[in-house]
């Protein structure tokens, strides 16, 4: 596989992988009322970085900006894209010809380093979500949220596989 495949199969594997968590979190919140994350919040964010503002007190606080939510959608599928293609790039044609279950279960969960360890501190949820009211609640959320993101990898992956072949 050379570069450009690698950079191909990376989007649309990555794009395919986070539509399934998306819909996943969809399902979350019709079946059982389970909110899921408001993008608007992360282009907020992106958009403030620029000006200088990593952190927040509280991002909830924070004055909302011109097209945040069309930002946070958009780096929402990027940071997809890019898990899956350091995942390729670790992996390489092996994993890409037969996609196995294992791996982007391991990527679903290192992934999981994001929020806890850099959006939730800037948002001021703090690390790991323990300032909000119920840090345990939102872990498990994330959790089975990037799980979700892993097991849409997988998915996308053997679609992929099998046009490809």
């Amino acid at each position: 596989m050379n570069e450009m495949d690698l950079a191909i199969a990376a989007v649309v594997i990555g794009i395919g992988a986070t539509a399934f968590m998306d819909a996943f979190a969809w399902l979350q919140r019709y079946f059982f009322k389970i909110p899921s994350l408001d993008y608007a919040l992360v282009g907020r964010w992106i958009i403030g970085l620029p000006r200088g503002q990593f952190f927040h007190d509280t991002i909830l606080q924070s004055p909302p900006r011109h097209f945040e939510r069309t930002v946070g959608w958009l780096f929402h599928y990027s940071i997809g894209v890019f898990f899956v293609l350091l995942m390729l790039a670790l992996m390489g044609t092996d994993w890409y010809l037969a996609p196995n279950l294992l791996n982007p279960l391991v990527i679903g969960v290192l992934s999981l380093c994001a929020p806890f360890c850099v959006m939730q501190p800037a948002f001021g949820f703090g690390l790991a979500a323990s300032k909000t009211p119920s840090p345990w609640v939102a872990r498990q959320r994330s959790l089975f949220a990037h799980l979700s993101f892993g097991v849409g990898i997988y998915v996308a992956g053997m679609i992929w596989s099998q046009l490809m072949s």
